[in-house]
């Protein structure tokens, strides 16, 4: 993406009540590019409100000018959705950021990745359990993703560098925040060895509410979410709930009934998340998964896929991961209902896409 075009979407997503949703909304309407050159009165047009078109004309070049000149020192980055190096699972899901600052190494973010998470104030048997763990997906060629936070966070982004693997932080701040302080050492080993990834300004500094949004990055990131120990009110089901939405397999690590750090991780199981007892329960399940993204989907491992050898290339380019209605396949593609309706069942019959609830998914992705 060129400067220009990166200027425009950063004026945009910064811009204060704009969300990943809004902004979607906006791009529907016109480009970024084009939207930040409308006149106050076009502005306003399309939904703006006046402190919205105030900052966009005011203060927001400022701001994007400043996020430009980080991105200028070497192995920084920022990416938006639809750029080619966006991460390609990231983008199907709902309320994917924007626009991502990347410290490190930017190819990691089509890696395949298992998030780690889990409590703050873990057990000694936690730490270990997420250390151990982390090594061994890394052994196995997976990214280790996780928040940074204290606890099992840091232990899992810890035991995937024991293994000389990759590993990804996402943080609830800007990049040149580091939160929290005492990580500051292993954020660089990660940035050296992996990535740090925020949606944040890296100015931007640690608030309560950035958390809980970071956890629908990592989640989406991923492939699949492993909760290492949680109490019924921990953060990480907030993780757990975000993968479950975005069509990711939970797992969870059980423990001592008695033990309050293990009923976050009980009810999770209960409500239909896979039992781990070793990192092999995970891998075995995921494998199928990794294997089809590798032959059907290969843009996640820094491959293309050429879609124009595939029949109805554009109709096909349109459905993800997340069930997606006919209607709403139609009016995305500008493809009349009915021509829609045989198309897919065209694609189903050939085993490119499925039927679910709700509309249709690519086929293996459910």
């Amino acid at each position: 993406m060129s400067d220009a075009r990166t200027l425009a979407w950063l004026r945009l997503s910064l811009c204060p009540g704009i969300g990943a949703v809004t902004f979607e909304k906006l791009r529907a309407i016109d480009s970024p590019l084009n939207i930040v050159s409308y006149s106050p009165q076009e502005l306003a047009s399309i939904g703006l409100k006046s402190h919205q078109v105030a900052f966009i004309h005011h203060q927001s070049i400022a701001l994007a000018e400043q996020a430009l000149a980080w991105a200028s020192v070497e192995r920084r980055y920022i990416v938006a959705s639809g750029d080619k190096a966006y991460p390609p699972l990231l983008s199907e899901t709902k309320g994917a950021p924007p626009v991502l600052f990347v410290e490190g190494q930017l190819s990691l973010l089509a890696a395949p990745q298992i998030a780690m998470v889990g409590s703050r104030n873990a057990t000694l048997e936690g730490l270990e359990i997420a250390r151990s763990y982390a090594s061994t997906f890394a052994k196995h060629d997976y990214c280790v993703t996780s928040g940074l936070a204290l606890g099992i966070d840091g232990h899992a982004h810890q035991g995937a560098l024991d293994a000389q693997g990759p590993t990804i932080a996402v943080l609830g701040s800007g990049l040149s925040q580091i939160y929290p302080a005492r990580h500051k050492s292993l954020a660089s080993r990660i940035a050296e060895h992996g990535a740090l990834v925020s949606e944040h300004l890296p100015s931007v500094k640690p608030r309560a509410e950035h958390f809980p949004r970071r956890n629908r990055i990592v989640s989406g990131l991923s492939l699949a979410v492993l909760v290492v120990e949680a109490t019924e009110k921990s953060g990480s089901l907030i993780t757990a709930k975000y993968a479950a939405e975005q069509g990711r397999d939970v797992f969870a690590i059980p423990g001592s009934i008695r033990h309050p750090f293990h009923s976050g991780c009980h009810s999770l199981i209960k409500s239909g998340a896979c039992l781990v007892q070793s990192p092999n329960d995970l891998l075995s399940e995921i494998e199928s998964l990794t294997n089809w993204s590798k032959k059907v989907q290969p843009t996640l491992f820094d491959q293309v896929i050429d879609k124009e050898e595939l029949p109805f290339p554009d109709l096909l380019a349109n459905v993800g991961i997340e069930a997606t209605p006919v209607d709403i396949l139609a009016q995305k593609t500008h493809i009349p209902v009915q021509e829609v309706m045989q198309q897919l069942l065209e694609l189903e019959l050939l085993g490119h896409v499925v039927a679910v609830n709700g509309g249709y998914i690519l086929k293996g992705r459910g």
